[in-house]
C-alpha cells in the first residue's frame, strides 16, 4: 500500500474520532475537534497531489479517496446538526448526503459493469475543499461563542459580530449544497 493511500486510511481513522470529539462535551471539545479535521482535511490535499506528482495513482485510491472525504464531511454535518450550527443545518445535510449516495451509486454501478473506477471530478473536489472551508469556519465560530464567559466574547456579542459569523457560516454551509447539486448534475451528465 503506498503512502496516499495510507493518508486516505488514516483520514477514514480521524472521521470517528474527530466526531466523538465534537460531540461529547468537555473543555475546548471544539477546538480539537476543529484541529482533528484540519489534520484529516489537510491529508486530503497531501494524498491526491503526492499521488499525482509521484505517478501513484491508483484504482483503490481513485475510489477510497472520494469516499473517505464524504465520511468525513458527513461526520461533520451530523455534528453539527447536533449542536444546531448552522441556519437550515437539516436540509444543507440532506442535500449533500442525497447526492453523495446517488453519485457514489453511480461510481459502484460504473466499477461492477465495466470495471471502470470513476474518479472524482473538478466540480467535486471545489465541493469538497467548500465543505471542508465551510466546517472549518463552521467550528471556529462555534468555539468562539463557547467561550461566552470571556470578556472577549462579551465584546463580540455586544457587537452582534456572534450573529454575524453565524450568519457567515450558513452561507458558506448552503454554498458547499449548492455546489454539490451543481457537482452532482455535471457528473450525472
Amino acid at each position: 500500500m503506498n503512502l496516499p493511500n495510507k493518508l486516505t486510511i488514516l483520514r477514514i481513522i480521524l472521521t470517528p474520532v474527530f466526531l466523538l470529539l465534537l460531540i461529547l462535551e468537555f473543555p475546548h471539545h471544539t477546538l480539537i475537534a476543529l484541529l482533528v479535521f484540519i489534520l484529516a482535511s489537510v491529508t486530503d490535499m497531501i494524498d491526491g497531489n503526492y499521488a499525482r506528482n509521484h505517478n501513484m495513482v491508483t484504482n483503490f485510491g481513485k475510489f477510497l479517496d472520494p469516499l473517505a472525504d464524504k465520511m468525513l464531511t458527513t461526520a461533520a454535518f451530523l455534528g453539527f446538526m447536533q449542536l444546531k450550527i448552522g441556519y437550515g443545518i437539516i436540509w444543507i445535510t440532506f442535500i449533500i448526503l442525497f447526492r453523495e449516495f446517488l453519485v457514489s451509486s453511480i461510481r459502484l454501478v460504473a466499477v461492477s459493469s465495466s470495471g471502470k473506477v470513476i474518479a472524482a471530478n473538478t466540480y467535486g473536489k471545489i465541493k469538497t475543499v467548500t465543505q471542508m472551508v465551510g466546517v472549518i469556519f463552521g467550528l471556529t465560530v462555534s468555539y468562539l461563542t463557547f467561550l461566552d464567559q470571556t470578556y472577549f466574547n462579551c465584546v463580540l456579542k455586544n457587537l452582534n459580530i456572534i450573529l454575524v459569523l453565524n450568519i457567515t457560516v450558513s452561507v458558506i454551509l448552503w454554498a458547499s449544497a449548492v455546489l454539490t447539486v451543481i457537482s452532482g448534475i455535471i457528473y450525472l451528465l
